[in-house]
């Protein structure tokens, strides 16, 4: 499929979606969150993806926000029905089943922090700069940023984040658990791919099992979240790849695995 404003390369069984609007900072607009959303539905369903890897394209930005000379125009209702577009994106994202890493090579502002938050793991250049700033055009984050900063990062950074508008620097981030991996600009793209290739390497099928217990229990109750974990960890019995992993382990020879 041919994408307008995203640029999509494969390498091996890795997918690389760029947000192509350089000349805007890749700019969120409606025609961009519903390609990124065509793009994550073809991606999820294609069993010889086994990682994507997001991030932006050009120099400058990962996705610098939401385009804001779109949303000057919009109506309260067009506002609402924004905003929900970009929370479905963010939460299909989040619950599509394959490990999603947001390389993050420049300004991630706005829906740009949401978008990387809706991803698996965070990595950062160290010359990044990251923030909420929606209150400094009178709004508030409208895809998803005052709820998972809570969750990652807990009440206190949230609040400071949404409230001041401020840009935090990528070591911020780190330290606030916000991104979880910093490397340098020049070993940003290569120390994403090696992170990406070894999960590409992993049983596909236990990927999607830890990434569905840490969804559902990070939202239930310990006992909920435990019985759900022990629910998952015996379903992973029936796979071959449990099979093939465990019996390489023993026979001290690396494992291949068929995501079955």
């Amino acid at each position: 499929m041919a994408y307008s404003n995203l640029l999509i390369e494969m390498e091996d069984s890795v997918a690389w979606v760029y947000v192509n609007r350089p000349d805007k900072l890749n700019a969120l607009n409606a025609q961009t969150l519903a390609e990124l959303h065509a793009a994550f539905k073809t991606l999820a369903a294609d069993s010889a993806v086994r990682v994507i890897v997001l991030t932006g394209a050009g120099p400058k930005a990962f996705v610098a926000g939401a385009d804001i000379a779109q949303m000057h125009e919009l109506s309260a209702i067009e506002g609402r029905d924004f905003s929900k577009a970009g929370q479905e994106l963010m939460l299909f994202i989040e619950r599509c089943g394959k490990p999603v890493l947001a390389m993050i090579n420049g300004f991630a502002l706005g829906g740009g922090l949401e978008l990387a938050m809706a991803c698996s793991i965070r990595i950062a250049s160290s010359t990044a700069k990251l923030g909420q700033p929606e209150v400094n055009l009178g709004l508030i984050p409208g895809f998803g940023g005052s709820q998972r900063l809570v969750r990652l990062c807990g009440k206190a950074a949230a609040l400071d984040l949404c409230l001041s508008g401020q840009p935090i620097s990528a070591e911020r981030a780190l330290a606030l658990n916000l991104i979880t991996r910093m490397h340098t600009p020049e070993s940003l793209p290569d120390e994403t791919r090696k992170l990406a290739q070894h999960l590409a390497n992993l049983a596909p099928l236990a990927l999607r099992g830890v990434m569905d217990c840490i969804h559902y229990g990070s939202e239930a109750a310990l006992d909920i979240g435990l019985d759900y974990e022990s629910q998952t960890f015996g379903l992973m019995f029936a796979t071959e790849d449990m099979r093939l992993g465990t019996d390489a382990f023993l026979q001290r020879k690396p494992a291949t695995f068929k995501g079955k």
